[in-house]
């Protein structure tokens, strides 16, 4: 690799501070939504094991014979 100047090296390095800089920022959109997509899963879970429980909330109804049975 041929020798750079002071210049070269400089910009070299803005260039790849640069990359950093954008990739940082698409972790931190990607992190964010996983975060929200994981709090949506666990409202989620929590709705469905109200339900297995019978602690449904109003509106739904537990999982019963009918009384024909």
């Amino acid at each position: 690799m041929p020798r750079m100047n002071d210049a070269e090296r400089l910009t070299l390095l803005e260039e790849r501070y640069a990359h950093l800089q954008r990739h940082v920022v698409q972790q931190d959109k990607a992190v964010l939504k996983l975060s929200e997509e994981l709090a949506k899963l666990r409202q989620e879970i929590s709705l469905l094991r109200s339900r297995e429980t019978g602690d449904a909330q109003p509106g739904g109804m537990p999982d019963e014979r009918p009384p024909h049975y």
